[in-house]
């Protein structure tokens, strides 16, 4: 099978944001990973408007030229990583606008997650893995959660601006177990979606 594409998504547009930071760590790990081809993808570089269609992508085509460059982005991809910060307890507006300027084009493929904040955006991380039941989508049990003094060792907020590299000894083995469970989810929903489009096509021969 050909190696997956894994989209990691930045869930934040702020210009202060800090997602960029676990975004190329977490990157870098999934590119050392044989089955995988990551790359990141910026919400900046899309310029979603608020979701204002008649409806969903899964009943009638888009309208807005940005939203359905955003849908053909999201379909070169085999699953993602999603990059989270909590906002008051949930994903960030620009992640859910993002999430609902789509349908068909997340539909059984693979995520896991990369989570920042005093608790590691733990309750957010949950919040996105109900929004991905609704999308059809499959979700790694394990996630990664930047929390408490890691959060604050690397996080400008801390004052230190330590290097990632400094609090893997923390969070290294559960990036580890969730790059495994996205290659082991992404290639089996991989293989089921390529069975799908051969079965169609035989249908329409």
């Amino acid at each position: 099978m050909s190696k997956l594409k894994i989209g990691v998504i930045i869930s934040s547009t702020r210009p202060t944001r800090f997602g960029e930071t676990p975004a190329k760590w977490i990157l870098d790990k999934a590119n050392e990973r044989p089955e995988i081809d990551a790359e990141i993808v910026d919400l900046r570089d899309f310029d979603l408007p608020f979701f204002d269609e008649m409806a969903s992508n899964a009943w009638m085509p888009s309208q807005n030229p940005n939203a359905v460059k955003w849908q053909n982005k999201i379909s070169q991809f085999d699953g993602f990583i999603f990059v989270v910060a909590e906002y008051n307890r949930a994903i960030t507006g620009a992640l859910k606008n993002a999430i609902d300027q789509a349908y068909v084009n997340w539909n059984k493929k693979v995520f896991g997650a990369v989570g920042y904040g005093t608790v590691g955006a733990a309750r957010a991380i949950e919040n996105l893995r109900t929004i991905g039941v609704e999308l059809q989508m499959v979700s790694t049990r394990s996630a990664v959660h930047i929390g408490g003094a890691d959060f604050f060792a690397v996080h400008p907020l801390g004052q230190q601006n330590k290097p990632m590299s400094d609090i893997e000894a923390s969070i290294g083995a559960s990036a580890k177990d969730m790059l495994d469970q996205l290659v082991w989810w992404g290639q089996a929903t991989k293989a089921a979606r390529e069975d799908d489009a051969a079965a169609i096509a035989e249908a329409a021969e």
